[in-house]
C-alpha cells in the first residue's frame, strides 16, 4: 500500500474548495469519492487514519456512509490526499468494478488504481465543457441474456454494430478511432500488470475503455479493444465478473474484426505460415487470433489447431509473434481533456495531472 502524505500548509487541498459547478456547502460528503481518492493514492484505510487522527474503523465508516465526517475531518483527509477538499463533495456516478479479465493474476490494488483513473476521466468528460471535442455517443444495445458463450446473439451483437456504424466489408482501419468517433471513451494507462490488458467501465452517457500501454502488440491491442466494446454492447452494467461473459466478449471481438461472411474463404486449414503471415497484415490481428478464427468457424479441424499452436510456441511465437505490424492505434480525442482539467476543473487532483498527462500518450 502506498503511504498517505501528510497535509501540508498552502496545500490545494485547502487552496481550492469550490465544487464545481456547485458550492461545497449546498452538497454532501460522498462516500464513494473517498475510496475513489483512495484507491489513487495507493492509500490504506489504517494509513488515513493514522494522517488524520482517527482510527480505521471510522474511515471505513465514512466509505460505506455510515457515518458523516466533520467538516474538518472532510478537510483533513483531502489534505492527507492530496485532493482539493471539493473533489470529496463531487457527486459520483454509481459504477460496477468493471469487466476485468485474469482476476487471480491482477491484484486488488491494481485494479482499483486503474478503475479509480478511468472514473477521474470520465468525471472531465462529462464536466461542463468537458465533452465539446468529444463525439456524441453512438452506441447499440443488443443484452446477451445467457451465459452461452456460442450464443448467436453473440455474432449477431457484432454485426449489428458493424451495420449501425457503416464499417465496410473487410479490415477496419482503425479500431480506437472508430471507438472514438462514436462517442465511447478511450485512454491507455501504464498496468500494474502484466496480466491486465484492458478494461471497460459502461457508463450510460460516457463508457469508458481502457487500454494497457505495457502492450507493444498493434494486433492483439486492437483484439483487446474489440473486446471491451463487446461488454459495453451485450453486458452493461446487468453482468460482471464471470469467465462466461469475457468468453462471449472474444467472440463478439473476432466477428467485430474478421466477419465470417468476409474471412471464411481466405483461412487456411493447416498452418500454412506464408499465408497466414499475408492474413495478419491485411486483417491486423495476431496469428494466434486467425487460428482460432479457423477453428471456430469450422476451417481448420481441433487437430490441425492444435498442431499449428504447437508450432507457434516451439517457435516462441507466443511471446512475440514476427511480422509486427507497428505501433498500438492510440486514442486522439482524449488529449481535450487535459485542458479541462487544467484550465476549467477546480475540483481535479492537480498531482494527478502527470498520470492524466500519460494516459494520452499514443
Amino acid at each position: 500500500m502506498g503511504r498517505c502524505p501528510r497535509g501540508r500548509p498552502g496545500s490545494a487541498a485547502r487552496a481550492r474548495t469550490r465544487l464545481y459547478p456547485l458550492e461545497v456547502s449546498t452538497v454532501l460528503f460522498q462516500p464513494e469519492r473517498l475510496r475513489l481518492a483512495r484507491d489513487v493514492e495507493k492509500v490504506s484505510q489504517t494509513a488515513l487514519a493514522g494522517a488524520i487522527g482517527v482510527t480505521p474503523a471510522a474511515i471505513s465508516q465514512f466509505e460505506s456512509g455510515e457515518t458523516n465526517p466533520s467538516e474538518d475531518k472532510v478537510a483533513a483527509m483531502a489534505d492527507a490526499l492530496d485532493v482539493p477538499t471539493s473533489f470529496l463533495y463531487l457527486p459520483m456516478v454509481d459504477m460496477h468494478e468493471g469487466f476485468f479479465r485474469s482476476l487471480r493474476k491482477s491484484t486488488v490494488v491494481e485494479r482499483r488504481w486503474a478503475r479509480s483513473m478511468a472514473h477521474l476521466v470520465h468525471d472531465l468528460a462529462t464536466q461542463p465543457g468537458g465533452a465539446s471535442d468529444l463525439a456524441p455517443l453512438d452506441l447499440p444495445l443488443s443484452r446477451v441474456e445467457t451465459f452461452d458463450p456460442d450464443a448467436e446473439q453473440v455474432v449477431e451483437a457484432a454485426r449489428l454494430v458493424r451495420r449501425s456504424w457503416n464499417v465496410p466489408a473487410g479490415p477496419i482501419d482503425d479500431v480506437v478511432a472508430l471507438l472514438e468517433e462514436h462517442g465511447i471513451l478511450v485512454v491507455r494507462m501504464p498496468m500494474g500488470s502484466a496480466d491486465v490488458d484492458a478494461f471497460s467501465l459502461p457508463f450510460g452517457e460516457r463508457p469508458v475503455v481502457v487500454l494497457s500501454n505495457n502492450k507493444s502488440d498493434r494486433g492483439r491491442s486492437r483484439f483487446d479493444a474489440a473486446h471491451e466494446l463487446g461488454h459495453l454492447v451485450m453486458h452493461g452494467t446487468s453482468v460482471w465478473g464471470v469467465k462466461e461473459v469475457e468468453a462471449q466478449a472474444h467472440r463478439f471481438a473476432a466477428e467485430f474484426l474478421m466477419p465470417e461472411a468476409d474471412i471464411r474463404h481466405e483461412l487456411p486449414s493447416t498452418a500454412d505460415w506464408a499465408r497466414l503471415f499475408e492474413l495478419k497484415q491485411r486483417w491486423h490481428v495476431s496469428l494466434a487470433a486467425l487460428l482460432m478464427r479457423a477453428k471456430t468457424l469450422g476451417v481448420m479441424s481441433p487437430s490441425a489447431y492444435t498442431t499449428a499452436m504447437k508450432g507457434i510456441s516451439a517457435r516462441g511465437w507466443r511471446r512475440v509473434e514476427p511480422i509486427p505490424l507497428g505501433a498500438p492505434e492510440g486514442p486522439r480525442r482524449t488529449t481535450a481533456l487535459l485542458d479541462v482539467a487544467r484550465k476549467d476543473a477546480d475540483w481535479f487532483p492537480r498531482a494527478l495531472l502527470p498520470a492524466l498527462e500519460g494516459l494520452t500518450v499514443e
